[in-house]
């Protein structure tokens, strides 16, 4: 069997595996502008109004990949009651994403990041000229704590693979993770982390996708040659005690660090990079799906690889399909 005929056999085998996707939702607001002129109180562009599009961010993102990736998908977590939140859920929903396991909270505002374009149907090439961040960082209530472990729990029940997707955005905190971690884990259920902050909240889990900065922020250390790179990262697994971590590393492509093995380096597959924005999330909704289907680590780090590498070619926050997958590897 090629290579190329194990990979095909990985992607099409992960085809409706069942993820569970808990974190901070997120809705990616998109405002696009056509440029009008300068303005007359300030020194600043004017834009006529195109457009406006609301798409999947934060944890939101992983689910919209693994779903268009093939898998039966459901995430869990929390809105506030206000138009961004019931944007976002319909966006998910016509992606074909579950969004039962969402929870209402009136008393805090739907995470929001506005980007404003500067672009319109005469110009192909947009330039972003402003982000705004509308971000409640409290921890979630008791109440809809215990309304999210219920969802999750119920969810998990038939799942293949639980992701938790952190932005610090208050929804994983120690009671979400002590209830939801440790329950998946004994039911055999595969764990994905993708967080930002320290690591170690998250020890047992079973794989874990860090970016380098996010890495080096739980080991408190700076892995800058290739020397240190391979020795924090053997730590860094040894010390979660998961079966693999992944590293990305941006232009530089992932490294692999898995339990009796040294690191496996994987570089950048060869695409031009126009947005890196949700690459990360890529990467763990790939990386999840193939060790679901079974795969060895090194094919799951070289499918996210792939993955990621179609996403950073697109602007703003995007998805990789598994026939988007299947063409990049046959592209080469």
């Amino acid at each position: 069997m090629t290579d190329l005929q194990r990979l095909r056999g990985v992607v099409e085998g992960w085809r409706g595996r069942r993820i569970v996707v808990v974190g901070d939702l997120v809705a990616d607001e998109h405002v696009v502008g056509r440029p009008l002129a300068i303005a007359r109180e300030a020194p600043v562009l004017v834009l006529e109004h195109v457009q406006r599009e609301v798409l999947p961010g934060g944890a939101t993102n992983p689910a919209a990949n693994a779903r268009a990736m093939g898998a039966e998908v459901l995430v869990c977590g929390v809105v506030g009651d206000d138009a961004a939140g019931s944007a976002l859920c319909e966006a998910l929903k016509r992606r074909g994403v579950d969004t039962s396991g969402v929870v209402v909270d009136a008393s805090r505002p739907t995470t929001t990041k506005t980007r404003i374009w500067a672009g319109g149907a005469q110009q192909q090439v947009q330039q972003m000229m402003l982000r705004l961040d509308r971000v409640e960082r409290r921890p979630v209530g008791e109440q809809v704590t215990r309304a999210l472990v219920e969802k999750v729990m119920e969810a998990l029940e038939d799942a293949d693979a639980l992701m938790l997707s952190d932005y610090e955005n208050g929804v994983i905190h120690p009671a979400l993770i002590e209830a939801s971690l440790g329950p998946a884990l004994a039911n055999g259920k595969t764990v994905t982390v993708d967080a930002h902050g320290d690591l170690f909240r998250f020890r047992g889990a079973t794989l874990f996708t860090p970016n380098q900065p996010e890495a080096e922020a739980t080991l408190g250390r700076r892995l800058g040659s290739r020397q240190e790179l391979e020795a924090g990262g053997a730590e860094l697994r040894e010390r979660l005690g998961a079966r693999a971590v992944l590293v990305t590393r941006g232009q530089e492509g992932m490294s692999l660090f898995q339990a009796g093995a040294g690191a496996v380096h994987v570089p950048a597959h060869t695409a031009p990079a126009a947005d890196p924005t949700g690459a990360g999330d890529t990467v763990a909704a790939a990386f999840t799906l193939a060790v679901c289907a079974g795969a060895s680590l090194e094919d799951a780090a070289l499918l996210a690889n792939v993955a990621a590498s179609v996403v950073v070619a697109r602007v703003g926050t995007a998805v990789a399909s598994d026939a988007d997958l299947l063409a990049a590897l046959e592209g080469g």
